[in-house]
This record gives structure tokens, sequence and C-alpha cells, in this order.
């Protein structure tokens, strides 16, 4: 390919993919199921259609290698995709590496980000179950908007529940969800009983995932008109993030490279499995040696630092016991300003994938993140998340190794999403106000200390 057509590499509509790819059916080792908490018995579906449809459950179990992506599902992809594969060459050049450097880039879908690649097949499997309205959580809001507006498109109801500290940091993401008829509330909230009983404890919580988790199951379960969808950790929404990479190889192979390295960043996991599982296929059923590595905040560590161990999804309680990497599910995370990073647990698949020596982990603190993403806009002409930020950051480190050691290896990552609805971010670091975050062992031993205890 001439280096001028390099610069950026299209599919055509014809070459979006047709199917999901499941990962499941090439993993090394099975995973363990998710438990019922009271029983401590495998959860099974009755134990799940309360608040999920019995074909999002169906893909959540499966071990089939592909599943079908329905034609009204790839109808709105096609508002976006396939999304374009750059090469950044800008970028290659400030950083004067022998590196070539291409990014996947998502947040050219109508939600800026990656996520409406789940939003859009959830709301569909719900519509199609007769479900009228569906809540969920969002953290730095770019969920939230994707599920609004999937939402819209097949005309359910939708509340959402924001995490309090991004409520405040990004009020235009609240204001794109209430565009598209979302209901939104700063939690916690004193719409259920589990953000009430933290606002008793804690009037000043600045809220996390798990507590906003709560409170949108916690929700769902009291309509049975009412489901809840979730935008990470879960296995069918990384199934439908597999998309990002199936094409990402296809552009990959047209631009005639293969990459020796594949990064995103990482806090449930799906924008990362969604790039990584095709990548992942190859190395375990191919034996390629790509490396696969998944970057979080050195502020909320889980696949670093935390413990691999059956924990709840939220902190009420309410979910069941997933297998994964966990800070433990009362840990409270710094209010960073990668709020869709503060999670704290991690997708049970990316989980036993870094468990097996398959997916590396790294861990990024805020200010080197936010020095990356300038040096990123600079070159390249894009505001990156700051979520992105943290790939991008590991970017940076692996292309200055290959200077030193004077290699050409070839990098891909994942631009999640584009940041500028997080520009008040942007605004405090240029205005020197953020700082880093490091987790004290003795906050980290304390929080894993409060583990359910399973099997004994």
């Amino acid at each position: 390919m001439s280096e001028n057509n390099e610069i950026k590499i299209l599919l055509t509509e014809k070459e979006m993919p047709t199917h999901w790819y499941n990962i499941q059916a090439d993993m090394p080792r099975q995973m363990d199921p998710p438990l019922n908490p009271v029983t401590g018995r495998p959860v099974g579906p009755d134990d799940l259609k309360a608040i999920f449809p019995l074909s999002l459950i169906g893909q959540e179990v499966s071990r089939e290698r592909w599943i079908e992506i329905p034609e009204e599902v790839r109808e709105i992809y096609r508002l976006w995709r396939p999304s374009p594969l750059m090469r950044a060459r800008r970028l290659e050049k400030a950083l004067d590496t022998p590196a070539r450097i291409f990014y996947k880039y998502e947040g050219v879908s109508p939600a800026g980000s990656h996520k409406l690649n789940t939003a859009v097949p959830q709301a569909y499997f719900n519509k199609q179950e007769g479900i009228k309205r569906l809540t969920t959580e969002t953290g730095a809001g770019q969920w939230g908007v994707a599920l609004s507006q999937a939402c819209n498109f097949f005309g359910l109801e939708c509340t959402v529940y924001m995490v309090k500290v991004s409520y405040q940091q990004k009020p235009y993401r609240r204001s794109m969800m209430e565009i598209f008829g979302s209901r939104v509330f700063a939690s916690p909230s004193r719409e259920t009983a589990a953000g009430r009983k933290i606002l008793q404890e804690d009037p000043d919580s600045p809220g996390s995932l798990g507590i906003a988790i709560s409170e949108a199951v916690e929700d769902a379960a009291g309509r049975n008109d009412t489901n809840y969808a979730l935008g990470s950790v879960l296995n069918h929404v990384l199934l439908h993030q597999t998309v990002i990479g199936l094409e990402a190889r296809e552009q990959m192979a047209k631009a005639g490279y293969y990459p020796d390295v594949v990064i995103a960043c990482c806090g449930g996991g799906s924008n990362f499995g969604g790039l990584a599982f095709p990548f992942a296929h190859d190395k375990i059923t191919r034996g390629t040696g790509v490396r696969l590595v998944a970057v979080e905040p050195t502020a909320c560590p889980t696949l670093t630092r935390g413990r691999f161990t059956y924990d709840f999804g939220d902190v009420a309680g309410l979910t069941p016991l997933l297998p994964m990497y966990t800070l433990g599910a009362a840990f409270m995370p710094p209010g960073i300003h990668a709020g869709g990073l503060r999670y704290h647990g991690d997708s049970p698949l990316v989980s036993r994938l870094v468990q097996d020596g398959i997916v590396e982990a790294r861990a990024k603190n805020q200010l080197e993140t936010f020095k990356s993403a300038i040096l990123f806009a600079r070159s390249e002409g894009i505001v990156p998340a700051p979520e992105s930020a943290h790939a991008i950051a590991q970017v940076v480190d692996e292309a200055l190794a290959a200077r030193e050691a004077g290699e050409a290896r070839t990098i891909l990552f994942n631009l999640s999403g584009h940041g500028l609805l997080d520009l008040p971010s942007y605004d405090a670091y240029l205005a020197g106000q953020l700082k880093d975050y490091f987790l004290p062992e003795e906050a980290l031993q304390k929080s894993l200390a409060g583990l359910p205890r399973v099997g004994k």
C-alpha cells in the first residue's frame, strides 16, 4: 500500500463484520461460572432473567465461536461502521521513533465512543423480548450517552445513574443523555434504597461505578417492564465490541502489517477486549507473538494490584459473584478525570487472560496520561478521551523503547473515544490543578479484607 493511502485505512460497508467473535470458544482454560451469592451455586438463566433478556443470557454463556449480528443491528452500525484505522505518522515523527503507530478510531460513532457497539444490540434484544425501559449506570458518561441513543433508536425509555463526580465534571454528557430522552440522576441518589444508604453514611460521597450499578440493578428489578443494561465487564458486552478488532485486523492486513503489540485502556474491559480479542484468537490458536497490553490508572489498579477471586460487581451486593481481578466492591476510587476507568473489578474474560499470561497489564498515573494526550492532540489533531489517553501513554513508552532498541515494531491501539466533552478536565490539567493518585497498600488491604468468602 502506498505511503499516502497508509495514513487512513478504510473498509467498505460490505467488509463490515457479519458476526461477533466469542473468545470463550478458544480460551485455554474455561471460565469459572458466576455464583449466586445466597446459595453459592453457579448462576443459571432463572437468576438473571429478572434483569436481562434471554437472548443476552444465551450470549453470556455461549461457547460458539461466531455469533451472528442481526441485520437490524448492522443497519444502525452502518451509521459509523466500519470505523477508520489511522496511521499516526505525525506522532511517530514527534517521538522520533522507527515504530509504526496505528490507531483504530471509535470516536466517529454518534456517541463519540466505542460504547454504541454494544448499546445498540442490547437495546435491540430487549425490544425483541417486549421490554419497555432500560436502566444503567455510567462513569464518564460515554456509556450513558450510547445507551440513551440506542434506546431512542428502538423506542425504549432509559434511566441513567451517573457517578456523581462525573455528573459534576462532565455536564455536557448529561445534556446529551437528556437530549435523547433519558432521565439522569447523580449517583448516589435518593431514588433507590442503595443510594439513600450511601448518602446516609457519607452525604458527600463522590460516587463510584459500583454504587451506580447497585442503583440501576435495584431500579430494574423493581419493575416488570424494565431490564438492566451494562456497558462493560460482562461476556456479552465484550462479545459485541469485537467488531473493533475484527475490522482492525482486516485493515492492518490492507496496510501490509501485523501488530507486534496491541494496546487499549481498561476499566471494565469492553474496549480492550473489543480490540484485543480477535488478536488473542491469533495468539492462542496460531501462536503469533503479538503482545496484548491492558492499561489502567494507578489510582484504580485492578489488574496490576488487585486480587483474582470472586467478588460482587456492585457495592450493595445485588449482582452475582464474578471471578475477576478486584480491589474489593467497597473500594472508593479517587475522583480522577478518567471516570470510565474508576471501577473496582474487571471483565472475568480479561481477568482470566491476564492470569494465564496471554494479556499484560500496566498502570499509568493521571499526569502522565494527560501529557501524552496533549502530545497526541498536537500531533494528530484529535483530542482523546482521558480514558483513551492511558493507552496513548503506553504507546509512547513502546515507541520510545523501539527507538532505544532501533526496532521498527508495529503498534496498534484503540482510540476509544474523543475528549471534546472532557475539556473541563483538560482545562484543569493545563491550569496545573490535577495531581497524581497512588493507592496506598494499607488502603488496598483494608478494601480486600471485605471480600466475600466463597466455598468456606
